[in-house]
């Protein structure tokens, strides 16, 4: 079934000896770096977090590597992978949200030219790049014939400005998608390098793809001298919930037991897991207080959450055949390898979208209707069916956290982080840290490990400077003089946290900041305002001096004060 899936890169070239002789012979000892994204995916979605989804692969390079339980990530997708590719906070990185407006600077919706990406630099300091998968950080334009082209009926030769595309940001290859959402049988905006791949093959998935063509590069560099730099992004569990039929099977009758049972479950398996050291009463209270015996639409919901795990499986089997082909390689030892989602599980009720909008196709290539089952009147799985989990579902995902993906509750922005490196990681190894970090720290984790230099000015641009900080000193020590703040702002859900454990919360423009004591409430269950009102101003302060600092203000639509 993998050989299938193959569509070789005409611009990796490699060079030296064969893989068997290159193990272990490269002159150039600096590590490998493989980045590793989920999307949408859940903080409990993984075995080693405390799911019943079957994920052996990701376990085990927990059980050799360290878990991280206080990792933050910018809660949605565009705005998290600007920030993880350029070391600064989304806004700096010109993607605050999708709102596009070119007059102001942190929300023209690509990457800005004040900014470069980890590819630019490590490529600058002699690092073989790649990319493989989800792209989502230009603007693909809506046309008039949108309705044609997301059912490849019509073909344009480009998705954004070929400017934009990762082959122009720093990656030597990019095999995947340039936008965010796409069938996982048949991918609109599917691209090798600047070229749009027209056709699949039969039986194409797209999860399966980009493992195949990931294991595959992954054996490809072994023969080259330079280490190399992988950005491999996953569009998986994102809807539609689309999973091929044998993964499906293993999960049929695991969800029949309905969503308290397995939130309460997962809640257990972190507390053996030891996730939150020292900690044992963090279960929030579960969102909603409808029973699943009285939910009338109990077998589409099972189904739903049996394929969002099947989805997830299939990404961990991928996984699992690039973690092969490091080790048969010889690599694995010195592969900085860090596993992450871009935001917390979606609440979004995809089903009742409008088709052939958008980013949501109303047929596929072949002409067959796809039905978005408003009244969750077809099973959600096959191609023909674009459907979602529903905030129900995702307040498990996201268990043992409050809210979802777009919030700055810790359930939308507080994501699952492996990291992996034999030869590098001596603290902590198997065990969980409540070492504080973000998606940014990533770039600066990449310089540090490769010797690279953070640039002042890049192809006649000046450079935004670093936000991010090494996580190397987490993974050597056990701990790092880290951030004194991070700042988060999305559609106006805001937050701050302070290095102490006080975070700020304000869920919307009107609402009022909402004070919490992660050090003690680690799930956000008690708002401490009231009794705080001197640290409530303080921080309130120190947000917006960020806001100002890092582009997040003004944002489009401000209200003058």
């Amino acid at each position: 079934m993998n050989s299938k899936f193959l569509l070789l890169p005409t611009t990796l070239m490699v060079v030296g000896h064969s893989a068997a002789e290159a193990k272990g012979k490269k002159s150039d000892q600096r590590p490998n770096i493989l980045v590793i994204l989920a999307d949408d995916l859940g903080y409990s979605d993984l075995g080693c977090y405390g799911s019943e989804i079957h994920t052996p692969n990701l376990d085990k390079l927990a059980k050799q590597g360290v878990r991280f339980n206080h990792f933050y990530n910018t809660s949605r997708s565009c705005p998290t992978r600007a920030s993880l590719l350029t070391g600064l906070y989304q806004h700096q990185a010109g993607i605050g949200r999708m709102t596009f407006d070119d007059h102001l600077p942190g929300y023209r919706g690509t990457l800005s030219r004040n900014a470069v990406t980890i590819a630019e630099v490590l490529k600058e300091s002699g690092y073989a790049t790649s990319m493989v998968g989800k792209w989502h950080v230009a603007e693909t334009p809506l046309r008039k014939d949108q309705r044609e082209w997301l059912a490849h009926h019509v073909f344009h030769d480009t998705f954004s400005d070929l400017c934009h595309y990762p082959v122009n940001r720093g990656f030597d290859s990019h095999y995947g998608i340039i936008y965010g959402v796409v069938d996982y049988f048949d991918p609109f905006s599917l691209v090798e390098g600047e070229v749009p791949v027209k056709e699949v093959p039969e039986g194409y998935y797209i999860t399966q793809a980009l493992s195949d063509r990931a294991a595959k590069e992954v054996e490809e560099y072994a023969k080259d001298d330079k280490p190399f730099f992988m950005y491999l992004a996953y569009t998986a569990p994102h809807w539609p919930l689309q999973a091929l039929p044998e993964d499906i099977k293993k999960y049929e009758d695991t969800y029949k037991v309905g969503w308290e049972a397995i939130r309460n479950a997962r809640y257990e398996r972190q507390k053996q897991l030891g996730i939150f050291p020292g900690m044992d009463n963090f279960l929030s209270e579960r969102q909603f207080n409808d029973k699943w015996e009285n939910n009338v639409h109990a077998e589409w919901d099972a189904r739903a959450m049996a394929v969002h795990a099947a989805m997830i499986d299939r990404m961990d089997q991928g996984i699992g055949q690039v973690i092969d082909a490091l080790e048969k390689t010889g690599q694995l030892d010195n592969t900085l390898i860090l596993f992450l989602s871009d935001n917390g599980c979606s609440n979004e009720n995809c089903q009742n979208y409008s088709p052939g909008e958008n980013d949501r196709p109303d047929m596929t290539r072949d002409g067959k209707k796809i039905i978005y089952p408003h009244n969750k009147e077809v099973m959600p799985g096959p191609q023909t069916t674009y459907a979602s989990l529903g905030a129900r579902w995702a307040n498990v995902a996201n268990t043992p956290f409050r809210f979802w993906k777009a919030k700055s509750y810790e359930g939308g922005i507080c994501t699952p982080m492996i990291a992996h490196w034999p030869k590098g990681i001596k603290k902590n190894v198997g065990k969980t840290t409540s070492e504080i970090g973000h998606v940014m720290d990533i770039m600066a984790t990449c310089i540090d490990m490769a010797g690279a230099t953070y640039p002042t000015k890049y192809k006649g641009n000046d450079i935004i400077p670093l936000e991010g900080k090494s996580l190397v000193p987490i993974f050597k020590t056990g701990h790092r003089e880290g951030h004194d703040y991070l700042g988060f702002e999305h559609y106006n859900e805001r937050a701050f946290l302070s290095n102490d454990g006080w975070k700020l919360v304000r869920p919307g423009e009107n609402a009022k900041w909402e004070l919490y004591n992660l050090n003690e409430d680690r799930s956000e269950m008690h708002n401490l305002a009231a009794q705080y009102p001197e640290k409530v101003a303080e921080m309130t302060k120190a947000y917006e001096t960020w806001a100002k600092r890092c582009m997040v203000e003004p944002y489009p639509g401000q209200k003058k004060k």
